[in-house]
């Protein structure tokens, strides 16, 4: 593969804006905001590209017993890498923004996300703006700080974040991420269902992914950075 050329800020306002939405997504919490950002950012006339990283050993969501979960909570807080199987040759196009989206795992990126860092991160970042989204229980800034340390290693610019936290009050929302993983429904529990009604992110959630994509795509259609936006909305404060 050809190596990636140095993006620049040089083009005219203009010109048609594109942006690749390269992701994970464990539960498919991920893949559900992405289809709402980028509903918003082709309002905007930005063309989009998607293309979701896929373990070389597919992962099964839930994993299915309580000792699966806490031995993936614990792989998952050592920065456990998830061999990805190789991207689709789009992965290398000239894109205006990269959205590198995906789960929290443990307070770390997704071991599929660390992956591709690992294996493609410099010839794919270096000179480009990178926007991470994550989607996560709530405990989103540790996960935050290492990827942007990360891909700012690789040479990327990393003006902003996007970040939603599942909507549910603490403790429930860890208890009931805790049971979903482990293949339960604590939505229907009689002890828990009361205070944790739903698994994943809000209807309202979905919609406000939405207005924030159509705010980033203004901003790449007038050649501006997303850097002053914000995009850490009141209902994505854990």
């Amino acid at each position: 593969m050809p190596d990636n050329p140095a993006h620049t800020n040089s083009e005219p306002t203009g010109k048609k804006r594109r942006a690749l939405l390269l992701y994970y997504s464990f539960s498919g919490q991920t893949s559900g905001l992405l289809n709402h950002l980028a509903s918003g950012l082709k309002e905007e006339g930005v063309k989009i590209s998607f293309i979701r990283l896929r373990p070389a050993s597919p992962l099964r969501f839930p994993v299915g017993s309580f000792f699966a979960t806490f031995r993936m909570m614990l792989t998952s807080s050592l920065r456990w890498r998830v061999a990805i199987k190789e991207p689709e040759p789009e992965l290398w196009a000239d894109n205006d923004l990269i959205i590198l989206a995906g789960p929290t795992w443990s307070y770390n990126p997704s071991g599929p996300i660390l992956d591709l860092i690992d294996r493609f991160g410099p010839r794919l970042f270096k000179g480009r703006t990178v926007l991470p989204l994550i989607s996560c229980r709530g405990y989103w800034r540790l996960h935050w700080l290492g990827l942007k340390r990360l891909l700012e290693k690789c040479g990327a610019d990393v003006p902003n974040r996007i970040v939603f936290s599942h909507p549910s009050p603490e403790p429930w929302r860890t208890l009931g991420v805790f049971l979903k993983i482990a293949g339960k429904a604590p939505e229907r529990s009689k002890l828990i269902g009361r205070y944790y009604q739903r698994y994943g992110h809000s209807r309202q959630q979905l919609r406000e992914a939405e207005k924030l994509g159509a705010a980033i795509g203004a901003c790449l259609r007038k050649g501006e950075s997303p850097a002053a936006l914000d995009l850490l909305t009141p209902i994505a404060l854990p």
